[in-house]
């Protein structure tokens, strides 16, 4: 069973302190992180949910953002990454 986080609009710069102290608080667990309402996702935002990432893949635990729309997919992929990339860790052996 997972949780779900619902991101909230603009994960912007001022969104990344409170993003963070958000997934904090659901470690533990497999988390779903639903995008449905994002509309602008800034890099730093971007880095917080990369390094959330890592904590849960090193934890054995899923992370997965789900409802994510093509614009938010767009500014994602000018960032190097996919819905699914984002939130993949893989643990080096």
């Amino acid at each position: 069973m997972s949780a779900t986080l619902l991101l909230p609009e603009k994960l912007d710069l001022r969104a990344a302190g409170p993003l963070r102290d958000l997934l904090l608080a659901e470690t533990g667990g497999d988390l779903e992180l639903d995008a449905s309402r994002v509309t602008h996702l800034g890099a730093l935002s971007l880095q917080v949910i990369r390094a959330a990432a890592r904590t849960w893949g090193e934890a054995g635990h899923t992370l997965t953002l789900t409802g994510a729309s093509t614009n938010l997919a767009d500014q994602m992929s000018l960032l190097g990454f996919t819905t699914d990339s984002l939130t993949h860790w893989e643990r080096r052996p």
